[in-house]
């Protein structure tokens, strides 16, 4: 099912390509479109070119036809997506593009003359945070917690489980009732607003919404326990957790970075640092693969697991 609804976006030459190259979706990450290049496909962390030296060469055609699939012929509907320059279809899979940007009062409103697609495909991995739950818990109270990794080694797949198994409740903590702003639409997937990957039975997804201001939304509407957010950087991220944190809030969130020292060398992570604003931090080194897990004083507990 997860497979048809990739592929059937996708022009009948490309699908065919990648259907006589993969032999498990499973490990299928990324499918990359650019006008007069080779198709590019990323499985397993590694990306190869297709096609057994005879490398299949997109068109603008074959653009042009993957975005109205995507869209289903009509971008218009979609202009508030394209803003961001993706779209996201069913079951969560991330569409994103490039082009010329078309500007209003100095901000992209939507994109033309696209040139490149790149499907970033949703995989779910239940069960890959049930390492990390002893380190950030104490006395079954959660630990505000920051996951860092550089880009695609899984912090969101780790994040996503993380929310499900809090929401649900496991074997180290009773349901807790999380609260999710979902920028990107990169946690929850929501396609038409119905969130396409499992989150728990006690999570609101506030999809789209500017991290900041969408905490300060939850925060007043929704009475959440625990609050999750992706990739934060920016200071007013900072600030709208400080006042998350100061309601009794728990908070989860995700950072790009490769370690413990170039978090303290940045200046937003470094002042959260010299604060002890979160009680955990879990560097990922892989997909979802745990290079060390470290206190608020950036103190090593666990190594490798």
């Amino acid at each position: 099912m997860e497979k048809n609804r990739v592929l059937k976006i996708l022009p009948g030459r490309v699908r065919e390509m990648i259907e006589k190259e993969i032999d498990t979706y499973e490990g299928l990450q990324e499918i990359k479109l650019r006008t007069g290049k080779p198709l590019l496909m990323r499985c397993g962390g590694e990306e190869y070119i297709p096609g057994r030296g005879h490398p299949y060469i997109v068109t603008a055609e074959d653009v042009r036809e993957t975005i109205d699939y995507a869209s289903n012929y009509s971008l218009y509907a979609y202009e508030e997506e394209m803003r961001q320059g993706f779209i996201t279809i069913e079951g969560g899979h991330r569409v994103g593009m490039t082009g010329q940007a078309i500007l209003e009062k100095g901000q992209v409103k939507n994109l033309k003359y696209i040139s490149s697609v790149n499907i970033r495909i949703s995989h779910e991995v239940q069960g890959c945070a049930d390492q990390v739950f002893p380190f950030i818990l104490c006395r079954r109270q959660l630990k505000h917690t920051l996951i860092i990794s550089p880009p695609g080694c899984g912090k969101t797949t780790l994040l996503r489980d993380m929310i499900r198994q809090i929401s649900d409740g496991n074997q180290y903590i009773k349901g807790m009732t999380v609260g999710v702003v979902d920028e990107r639409s990169e946690i929850a997937g929501c396609y038409m607003g119905v969130a396409q990957n499992h989150l728990g039975i006690r999570t609101d997804v506030l999809d789209r919404c500017p991290k900041a201001e969408g905490m300060i939304m939850l925060i007043r509407s929704m009475a959440p326990q625990v609050i999750a957010v992706d990739e934060i950087g920016a200071r007013e991220d900072v600030h709208a957790i400080e006042y998350a944190m100061h309601c009794g809030c728990r908070m989860l969130a995700t950072m790009h970075g490769a370690s413990i020292e170039e978090l303290r060398r940045k200046p937003v992570s470094g002042k959260m640092m010299e604060e002890k604003r979160f009680e955990r931090y879990i560097i990922l080194e892989g997909k979802a693969k745990i290079q060390g897990i470290y206190d608020e004083n950036g103190k090593l507990m666990e190594k490798k697991i």
